[in-house]
Order: structure tokens, then C-alpha cells, then sequence
């Protein structure tokens, strides 16, 4: 019987993406495996992803995408602001559909094993009761590992809400992190997205290991600390394994070469600042004003992906918003003034063969764990702008733990004003500062390549991994 190893992701492309990553990487050095990938079709915007599916599908037989079958969710009854609360509770109701499924392939096939995105958590309990060996994969680095490792233990030791402590959270292996900067989903105790999460960190250690996104050098501090028992002193360690960074390659580009591409090939080496804020970043009409009067000021060379603003009707706030109006959002003849060295782009750009394109030499992004680890494989620079998930969180470790990135400051509701992008665009292009965190990323960025060459500590870690399933 052939071996399967099934993939779990939870529906949005960043996190569809880096499981079909995880696949590819497990078939190119191990081909003997089948990889199917289940997908859950949710009722509400994480992006459409079926040309995506559609691209692997053709180009990577040896997937396969398997859809469950849809379930309904009665969004006008959710209080939580929290999409993870959503994502939580559609995986959850999504259990009885992973047992069949997992039923149906074990009768032609053997299945080594189930890897689940932390948000599958639920479906744990399907796996033990299948006896199918079950590991998560940890879409985002270790520091955040590590912090939701040692969530429980910080809910024993406070009764209040992290948006309620005035302080900084000392976590094994970590920079003290503000307590208003932990994950958005985990600030307030009472909401469901917390207590799911709090689920979640009590059944880590009771996985067969936990498969991360990152690489040794990288977050050598926080894997240590988890690997020596101290982010979760009550439960023995999983093995863990760092097989990073997995990047996927942007393969939306089709026939036609994107115009962002064509006219960064017209730009100076390393002068342009990209800015791009993930698949889920929006902001209101007034702030995307600022970043244009900002970026204008600074005098320097950008491409901007601009989105439509947040829709103000709640009901539709789960869908997918249109393309924008630039002339009705950005400053009146602000296109005009800087068509010389800017030019800004609607809803996409390939963020990944931008990043690799010579001429740009700084990139403004929201943190996602994705974006981060493209930027350092390219070896550009960053100014840390958080919008939501685990993203502050992020920008933390980028900046003090790291020293990729500076930090881009906002005011108490989450603002940034003009004269503050202007800053920072000066100051990561222009300055020593900015030049210090190019040294550093160029740094990081050989060493990702030593972990993912021939006897690389990503490699030896993907070897492990593998022989565990036997």
C-alpha cells in the first residue's frame, strides 16, 4: 500500500500556501510519498485560492486536494471580532468530515500521518482515534511557538486580560514583550478566540512533534528555551523541527510581466521601498492619505500596493472587498507629482519576484510570518508596520530580537502620521541605521541558505521528521 501523508491546513491562502510548501518539500526529497491536502471552504473572504489549487493541481500531480464538504456558519451571529474565532470554530464543526476522510484514504492506502495547522487543534482527536501519528505545523516562527507554549502558564499566574496588564510579558527565551503587543486574538480572556488558543497550548506537547517554519540561527534563543522544557515546565517536549524557511515561488505571474516589474526595471539598484501589507491588511481612506503625504516628503523611490478601504457595513465585513478608486483615495495630483519615482499598484503585486528585483532596497510590511521570511531570503530590509494577528507580536522579535527591521510607530488608536513614514523611509534607506539592518539581513539570508543546502540543519531536521513516520 502506497504512503500518504495528509495535510490540514485552515482556510487562507498564507496558510494554504506554506502547507503546500510543506508538501513539495517532503516529496522533493522523499518522492516515494503521496501528499493530500484537505481543504475546508469557509463562508466568509480569506481569498479565493481555487486558481491557486488549480496552478499546484497541474504543475505537482503527486498532490492531491481533497474538499470537505462545506459547513454553513451563521456569521451574523458572531460578537467576536476576531476572524481566528471564526476559523476556530468552523474547524471544530469540521471533525466529523476529517474522520470519513481520514476512513476513506486508510482503506487503500496507509497514512504515516496527519500534519494539522495549529488552528486544526480539534481534529487531534480524530488522529488518536485513527491511532494516525498527528504533528502540527507552525506556520509562524518559534518566538511565537514559544509564547503560545507558555500561554497556560501565564493564565495561571494572572486573572486579567493582557490588554488589562500595563507591563511587559516575560516569556522563557524572548525580549520582554508589552502586554498590549501579544497576539490581537489573545488580549481580552473573555473572548472565544482566547480560549480556543488556550486549548490549543495545552494540547502542543500532546502532539508526535511540532513542524516550524523557520531555521536554526534564525530564533536560536526562543528553540532552546522550548527544546530545554522551560515554555511548558508541565508537559514532556515534543520533538520539534525547524525545516525552513519555506518560501513559496510566486507562480501568479502567468505570460504577461506585471507592470510593477517592468517599471522597477527602469530603477536604480536597491532605491525603491516596497510597501505591501498581506492578503488581509486594509486601512481607512485617512490613513492611506498619510502614507501617500508621508512617502511624497520622503523623497524616496516606491511601489505601493494599495487596497480598498474596510467595508463600514459590519454584515459585509467578511467580504472580499473591490479595487480601489486611487483618484478618490490618494491626495489630489499625488500620482501626478511623484509618477517619476513611485508608482502605486491596485490590490496585488508579486510580492516575491518584487522582493528579488535589484532595484528595490526596503520593504514596509504588516509582519506576517510569510512576508518576513521572503524579505530575509531576498535580503531586503524592513520597517515593521503590524496590522493584526500575531503581528505586533512579530514586529517585537523583528526589531529587538532580531534587528531586521525598524519599527514603525503609531499613536494610542493605532494611527501613523505622516512625518513618522517619512522617518522611517529615510531612515531605512538613507541612514547607518538602515545600513546596519542591511548587514544584518545579508546575514541571515546566507545562513538560510546553509540550512536548506545538502547537510543543512532544515535538511537534517525534514530527514528526522520523515524517519519518525516509519
Amino acid at each position: 500500500m502506497e504512503s500518504v501523508v495528509v495535510l490540514y491546513p485552515s482556510p487562507g491562502m498564507g496558510h494554504l500556501v506554506s502547507m503546500v510548501e510543506l508538501g513539495k518539500l517532503i516529496l522533493k526529497h522523499h518522492p516515494s510519498f503521496s501528499i493530500i491536502i484537505f481543504i475546508v471552504t469557509p463562508p466568509y473572504n480569506t481569498g479565493s485560492t481555487a486558481p491557486y489549487i488549480a496552478r499546484v493541481s497541474s504543475s505537482t500531480p503527486s498532490i492531491t486536494f481533497h474538499h470537505l464538504p462545506t459547513i454553513s456558519l451563521p456569521l451574523d451571529s458572531f460578537s467576536s471580532p476576531n476572524h481566528e474565532t471564526l476559523t476556530f470554530e468552523l474547524l471544530h464543526l469540521n471533525n466529523h468530515n476529517v474522520h470519513q476522510a481520514l476512513v476513506s484514504i486508510s482503506n487503500n492506502s496507509t497514512v504515516s500521518a496527519l500534519i494539522i495547522d495549529f488552528f486544526c487543534t480539534s481534529a487531534l482527536s480524530v488522529a488518536n482515534e485513527l491511532s494516525i501519528s498527528c504533528y502540527y505545523f507552525f506556520t509562524s516562527g518559534a518566538n511565537c511557538l514559544a509564547c503560545f507554549a507558555y500561554l497556560h502558564t501565564i493564565h495561571q499566574n494572572t486573572s486579567k486580560s493582557f490588554k488589562e496588564l500595563n507591563t511587559h510579558i516575560h516569556i522563557p527565551g524572548l525580549p520582554p514583550i508589552p502586554a498590549s503587543d501579544m497576539a490581537k486574538p489573545i488580549l481580552d480572556r473573555t473572548d472565544k478566540a482566547y480560549e480556543f488558543f488556550l486549548d490549543m497550548s495545552f494540547h502542543l506537547p500532546k502532539s508526535a512533534g511540532i513542524i516550524v517554519n523557520t531555521f536554526e540561527v534564525l530564533e536560536a534563543r526562543a528553540l532552546k528555551a522550548i527544546s530545554d522544557g522551560l515554555c511548558d515546565p508541565q508537559s514532556p517536549t515534543p520533538p520539534i523541527f525547524c525545516i525552513g524557511p519555506l518560501i513559496a515561488a510566486d507562480d501568479r505571474l502567468g505570460g504577461d510581466m506585471p507592470e510593477c516589474l517592468t517599471w522597477l526595471d527602469s530603477q536604480p539598484k536597491r532605491s525603491v521601498l516596497f510597501l505591501c501589507f498581506g492578503s488581509l491588511g486594509v486601512f481607512s481612506a485617512e490613513q492611506l492619505k498619510e502614507i501617500a503625504i508621508g512617502l511624497e516628503r520622503s523623497g524616496q523611490r516606491f511601489l505601493w500596493v494599495v487596497r480598498s478601504p474596510p467595508n463600514e457595513d459590519q454584515s459585509k465585513r467578511f467580504l472580499a472587498p473591490p479595487d480601489p478608486d486611487l483618484d478618490l483615495l490618494l491626495p489630489d495630483g499625488f500620482l501626478d507629482r511623484t509618477k517619476e519615482r513611485g508608482l502605486v499598484v491596485k490590490s496585488w503585486a508579486p510580492q516575491v519576484a518584487v522582493l528579488n528585483h535589484e532595484s528595490v532596497g526596503g520593504f514596509v510590511t504588516h509582519c506576517g510570518w510569510n512576508s518576513l521570511l521572503e524579505a530575509l531570503c531576498a535580503g531586503v530590509p524592513m520597517v515593521a508596520w503590524p496590522l493584526y494577528a500575531e503581528q505586533r507580536f512579530n514586529r517585537v522579535i523583528l526589531v529587538e530580537e532580531m534587528k531586521l527591521a525598524l519599527p514603525m510607530e503609531e499613536l494610542e488608536d493605532g494611527f501613523v502620521k505622516a512625518s513618522e513614514i517619512e522617518k522611517r523611509a529615510r531612515q531605512l534607506m538613507e541612514s547607518e541605521e538602515g545600513k546596519s539592518i542591511r548587514n544584518q539581513i545579508m546575514v541571515m539570508k546566507e545562513a538560510a541558505e546553509a540550512a536548506m543546502s545538502d547537510g543543512g540543519s532544515s535538511r537534517v531536521a525534514l530527514m528526522k521528521l520523515v524517519q519518525s513516520w516509519n
